[in-house]
């Protein structure tokens, strides 16, 4: 065919184009019709890498006739963006299209004969059977799907292991909560003497008769969830999950005894476990919470390492049973909490007995004795200058953060992207993984919270997505926690320095306040150390966004305050509130010094 004269616009061979396009569509699989720049394209190419099903993209973008082809294909489908999808000749749609096929499993259906598919065995497969993980499976199994878990505990270095329920329920909340009610219970023995109690003998504290009574509850729990999966016909396997290609995985026992399980969809809650330090001697002699609370000898002079909420928390409950507890601080107390209640919690365990060194790392743990507990030798180095610490030791107590279980189960073999350097799952608002049909929840989120209500809020919210028709999501915003240290530190919102960074200083107003609770004035103990405080934006008529009190019971009063928050408290709520008297909460009732005021908060009395 001879070109076209000078300044005469070939017209494109339209028929031509239509074979081609038909010729694509007949002789692949899945064939696309993308653009390399669009993110929707790129998602419909995930999914079927995910499936792990071959497609052909043609990028019109990069194609010289990519426009020409664009207009032939609207003819064809009516469909006049990217990607365009077809399966074994038959047209599916754009990106929305393609998922609710997946959704709904038709495009499965498209993808082979489905007279031939293999069904999977379950419809939802959740490995990890903490709290997020039950929470799932039950109310996915309430909405009629066939569901297992698989739980599997990887022995700590000195052997600890445990049942059923995760961290919150063997190694975590409860039995933190127990150990710090055996502590104040101490100090209440102390306090009981200003109020007439007289006793003669000498108390003292038995670690062996707690920590039985303590792990007999949580065997209870564990035997308790067992029973509540039976009851609701989910399978549990008591094995470590492996991913081995898409929608498949493998389960290996105790025993080493295999077996393999497919399900449609998946859900990870596999939490965390705590982080060694990486020196001489961390794995060998070294504990971590994961040790502590299944202890059955009395960890006797203790080093606490770290600055964490697990680190304070256990601590404060070490000290308050009366043992010799010093905590090794790299840098600040609290990382993520108020820096201000930080500090006061930290000065308050000083004044109860805790020793702290700040800006030292340990750099070797020896062994100088054997027995139960034995003698450490513990070598650490300043983070400001040459000097070196040593000391000795009882026990030595890791508590320097969590790492997310994510990175030996499998998910690079089905191309679950993780964020390499802190192991944890990105997620959309749905809690779905890159791969479609690999969901998340709990502590291995990245960029959420760590909280045992959070993930079971998340997991529940998930399966009625899945399988209820719901679109409610779980909203990470304004979550209430504690840090349960002797004196406890209850919060919702944000962090003074967070607050600041967020709407400015000029733009916020901080009300605080000292308050003595009651019970404190007749055994006549820290007066001015209880503090609240909430932040308010001015320009919002001065809705609450942080709230903070350090006190007794923080988390009750927190929790109720909490409702309130998610309801746009402000200030003038507040203070239209009558208080109840005499309670430590009512303290937020009767708040009018602000910080830029400079007035003294100190109390005299009730």
């Amino acid at each position: 065919m001879s070109p076209p004269p000078p300044h005469q616009t070939q017209l494109p061979d339209w028929d031509g184009l239509k074979l081609r396009v038909r010729t694509l569509i007949g002789s692949h699989r899945v064939m696309i019709f993308s653009k390399s720049y669009c993110p929707y394209c790129n998602k419909v190419k995930e999914l079927f890498r995910s499936l792990g099903v071959e497609y052909y993209a043609l990028e019109l973008d990069v194609t010289a006739d990519g426009p020409s082809i664009q207009q032939v294909l609207v003819e064809l489908t009516n469909q006049r963006t990217v990607p365009n999808v077809f399966v074994n000749g038959r047209h599916v749609g754009g990106c929305d299209s393609t998922f609710q096929a997946y959704q709904n499993g038709s495009l499965q259906k498209l993808l082979g004969d489905s007279k031939d598919a293999e069904p999977y065995e379950y419809d939802l497969i959740i490995i990890g059977g903490g709290s997020g993980g039950l929470a799932c499976s039950k109310e996915a199994a309430v909405l009629g799907k066939k569901v297992m878990v698989l739980d599997y505990v990887v022995p700590t270095p000195l052997g600890t292991s445990w049942g059923l329920g995760g961290t919150c329920v063997n190694v975590g909340c409860i039995p933190k909560k127990l150990m710090h009610q055996a502590a104040l219970l101490g100090q209440a023995l102390q306090d009981s003497r200003k109020y007439g109690w007289q006793y003669e003998e000498q108390v003292k504290h038995n670690w062996e008769i707690m920590v039985e009574a303590i792990q007999n509850y949580i065997s209870s729990l564990n035997w308790g969830y067992r029973v509540s999966l039976r009851e609701k016909s989910v399978t549990y396997l008591n094995s470590y999950g492996e991913f081995v290609e898409p929608h498949k995985i493998k389960a290996t026992n105790r025993k080493g005894q295999v077996t393999y399980h497919t399900a449609e969809t998946f859900v990870l809650a596999t939490g965390e476990r705590p982080r060694y330090l990486g020196i001489p001697g961390a794995k060998e002699y070294c504990i971590t919470s994961d040790d502590l609370f299944s202890l059955p000898y009395c960890p006797g002079k203790t080093l606490v390492v770290g600055a964490s909420y697990v680190a304070l928390e256990c601590a404060g409950f070490l000290a308050g049973l009366g043992l010799d507890v010093t905590v090794m601080v790299r840098s600040i107390l609290l990382r993520g909490f108020d820096q201000e209640m930080a500090e006061k919690v930290g000065a308050h365990m000083e004044t109860h007995g805790v020793k702290f060194i700040r800006k030292f790392v340990p750099s070797q743990v020896e062994k100088l004795e054997e027995g139960m507990p034995g003698r450490l030798k513990v070598t650490a180095k300043s983070t400001e200058g040459p000097e070196v610490f040593e000391g000795e030791y009882n026990t030595v107590l890791i508590a320097i953060g969590r790492d997310a279980c994510t990175r030996n189960i499998g998910l690079e073999t089905i191309g679950v992207k993780i964020n390499e350097k802190n192991g944890k799952v990105p997620v959309n608002d749905e809690e779905q993984t890159n791969v479609p049909y690999v969901y998340a929840i709990g502590d291995i989120l990245d960029g959420k919270l760590e909280l045992t209500p959070v993930a079971i809020q998340a997991g529940k919210l998930l399966a009625r997505r899945l399988y209820g028709g719901s679109s409610t999501k779980c909203d990470y915003i304004n979550v209430p926690t504690t840090v349960f240290t002797p004196l406890e530190y209850g919060s919702c919102g944000l962090a003074e320095e967070r607050a600041i960074e967020e709407y400015g200083k000029q733009n916020l107003e901080v009300f605080h306040n000292l308050f003595w609770p009651l019970e404190w004035t007749i055994p006549e103990r820290d007066n001015n150390t209880c503090y609240a405080k909430i932040i308010c934006s001015k320009h919002d008529n001065n809705r609450v966004i942080g709230f903070h009190v350090l006190g007794p019971n923080a988390g009750e009063v927190t929790q109720g305050f909490a409702a309130a928050i998610k309801c746009g408290l402000t200030k003038e709520l507040l203070d239209e509130t009558i208080g109840i008297h005499p309670t430590c909460a009512e303290v937020f009732t009767t708040m009018d010094i602000t910080k830029s005021s400079g007035q003294d908060i100190s109390q005299r009395g009730c």
